[in-house]
C-alpha cells in the first residue's frame, strides 16, 4: 500500500488542517481539467483523494496508523471476521468495503458520467479522424478553488452526524432489530457545514460551464461504438473526482458505400455494350480512384473485389476489401440510329423483338374489338 502521507507531503503529526491545506494544492495541481491529456497526473490525483479520505476521518487514519490500512487487519475494522459492535458494525463493515457507503468526513464524492453521441462520415471511420466534441459539464469552481467555501468562512462539524456524514436507522423487522447507515441529511454526508458557502458556486464547489474536448477516434471504428474519455466527465463536489465521458459513434449512411464489418460494399455500373464486349471502368473509392477490368459477356451480378480498399480492421492488420456488384444499365431512351442498330443486331442473333408501335397483350385484345 502506497505511504499516504508521503503522497500527500505530510508528516505523521501534522494536524488535520494541514493534511486538509497539503491535499487541496496537490488536488489543484494534479486535477485533470488543469492537466489534460495526461494520464500520470490523472493517476495522482486519484492517489491524493484517496490519501485524503483516509487521513482526514478520524477512525481511519487511527487504523491506517496502527495497522496500515483504513479497515484495520484483514480490512474489517481491526478485528478480522470479529464484530464485537453487533449486528450495526457488521452492517458498516460490509457496506464501507464493498464502497457503498455514502459520505463521511473528507469523502470527496464522483462525479457523475456523461454520455455525447458524435457523427462521423464513413469517410473518417475509414482513414481516423481527431474530432473535437463540446459537452455542458460540472467543473470545479475557481472562485472558492472548489472548497464550496467563501474567503475566511469558518468550516464547522455537523451536529447531526458528530462528522461521520452517516447517521444510522434503526427498525425493527420480522428477524429482530435491523441497522442500516446513511447519508447525513443535515450535512448531506460531508461531515462539516460551511458556515458561508461561495457565492458563485452556492457552497458545491463546482459549477456549470462547456468544455471542448478531442477525441481520437481511431480508423476502424463502427457505427454504435463508444469511447471512454476517462476523467472527462462532471467533477464530483467540493474537490471530488471527475466521472467518465463516454462518446458514441453514429456514422451517417454514404450514397454509394454500405459497410459490411471491414468488408465496403458498393454498386459497379456499366452499360449494355460494356459488359458484353469488356470495358476498362474508373471507379472512384474512398482512396481514391481505382481501374475495373469487366470482361466481355460479364453478367448482372458478378462480383468484383478490390483487395485492401475497404475498412481498417481495428484489432488487426490490413485492412478489408471492396466488392462492387456490376450492375448492367439497359439504355431507356433511343435515337433513331441507336435504334435501327439494336434492330439489326436483333435480327442478326435472331431474338425476336417489338416491332416499332407494338403493344402488349393489352393492346392486341383491344385492337380485336376494332
Amino acid at each position: 500500500m502506497a505511504d499516504f502521507y508521503g503522497l500527500l507531503g505530510v508528516d505523521r503529526a501534522a494536524t488535520p488542517e494541514q493534511i486538509k491545506k497539503a491535499y487541496r494544492k496537490l488536488a489543484r495541481e494534479n486535477h485533470p481539467d488543469a492537466n489534460p491529456d495526461d494520464p500520470a497526473a490523472e493517476a495522482r490525483f486519484k492517489e491524493v483523494a484517496e490519501a485524503y479520505e483516509v487521513l482526514s476521518d478520524t477512525e481511519k487514519k487511527a487504523n491506517y496508523d496502527r495497522f496500515g490500512s483504513a479497515g484495520g487487519p484483514q480490512g474489517f475494522g481491526g478485528g478480522g471476521s470479529n464484530f464485537g459492535g453487533g449486528l450495526g458494525d457488521l452492517f458498516d463493515a460490509f457496506f464501507t468495503q464493498s464502497g457503498f457507503a455514502q459520505g463521511g468526513p473528507g469523502v470527496s464524492k464522483q462525479g457523475s458520467d456523461l454520455q455525447y453521441v458524435a457523427e462521423l462520415r464513413l469517410e473518417e471511420t475509414v482513414s481516423g479522424v481527431a474530432k473535437d466534441i463540446s459537452v455542458r459539464t460540472a467543473v470545479s469552481c475557481d472562485t472558492c478553488e472548489a472548497t464550496g467555501a467563501a474567503d475566511g468562512s469558518e468550516t464547522l462539524t455537523c451536529g447531526e452526524c458528530n462528522g461521520h456524514g452517516q447517521v444510522r436507522q434503526v427498525r425493527q423487522s420480522i428477524l429482530g432489530q435491523m441497522v442500516t447507515t446513511a447519508a447525513c441529511p443535515t450535512c448531506n454526508g460531508e461531515g462539516e457545514i460551511i458556515t458561508s458557502p461561495c457565492s458563485e458556486c452556492a457552497g458545491e464547489g463546482r459549477k456549470i460551464d462547456e468544455r471542448t474536448y478531442t477525441v481520437d477516434v481511431p480508423a476502424g471504428v463502427s457505427h454504435g461504438s463508444t469511447l471512454r474519455l476517462t476523467g472527462r466527465g462532471a467533477v464530483g463536489p467540493r474537490g471530488g473526482a471527475p466521472g467518465d465521458l463516454y462518446v458514441e459513434i453514429q456514422v451517417r449512411p454514404h450514397d454509394v458505400f454500405v459497410r459490411d464489418g471491414d468488408t465496403l460494399l458498393a454498386e459497379l455500373h456499366v452499360a449494355m455494350t460494356q459488359a458484353t464486349l469488356g470495358a476498362l471502368i474508373d471507379f472512384d473509392t474512398i482512396d481514391g480512384s481505382v481501374e475495373v477490368d469487366v470482361p466481355a459477356g460479364s453478367q448482372a451480378g458478378k462480383v468484383f473485389v478490390v483487395r485492401g480498399s475497404g475498412v481498417p480492421r481495428l484489432r488487426g492488420r490490413g485492412r478489408g476489401d471492396l466488392r462492387l456488384t456490376l450492375v448492367v444499365d439497359t439504355p431507356t431512351k433511343l435515337s433513331e440510329e441507336e435504334e435501327a442498330a439494336f434492330r439489326q443486331l436483333a435480327q442478326l442473333r435472331g431474338e425476336e423483338v417489338k416491332e416499332p408501335g407494338e403493344g402488349g397483350l393489352f393492346s392486341k385484345i383491344k385492337s380485336a374489338f376494332h
